[in-house]
């Protein structure tokens, strides 16, 4: 009787086996679908991102401003939204030939734009918004 106990126990553990198999191949496809998931998502939000690109832009930005007599040497005398004074400045920099070749972050000051950076030959493009902004009213 001994043998068949032990037999009928050997069947139970190979069904439980058998069982915690099919479970982990249950888990593995749950694992697989749980990644198709997130890139349903990532689709989903890359919609909204389009109809964000229409928003109109700030009008803080859009406002008219006066450049100083150093500036508008070099970008006009007209008044002018920020963003154009910008644009203007790096096109006579480009122009100009004044961006450093090595280091591409830094401006050499020319003689029309010592004034406007504060007397400074050689100022990075980050501090050079900050110094122009001075000259702007």
């Amino acid at each position: 009787m001994a043998t068949k106990k032990a037999g009928a126990k050997k069947g139970a553990a190979k069904k439980g086996g058998a069982a915690k198999k099919g479970a982990a191949k249950k888990g593995a496809a749950k694992k697989a679908t749980a990644k198709k998931a997130p890139a349903k998502k990532a689709a989903a939000k890359k919609a909204p991102a389009k109809k964000a690109a229409k928003r109109a832009p700030n009008p803080a930005f859009m406002k008219a401003m006066t450049p100083s007599p150093a500036l508008a040497a070099v970008v006009g005398t007209n008044g002018m939204p920020r963003t154009e004074v910008t644009k203007k400045l790096w096109a006579y920099i480009k122009k100009q030939g004044l961006q450093d070749q090595k280091e591409k972050r830094m401006i050499n000051a020319d003689d029309k734009l010592k004034p406007v950076f504060g007397g400074k030959a050689r100022v990075s493009m980050f501090e050079m918004t900050k110094l122009v902004n001075k000259h702007l009213s």
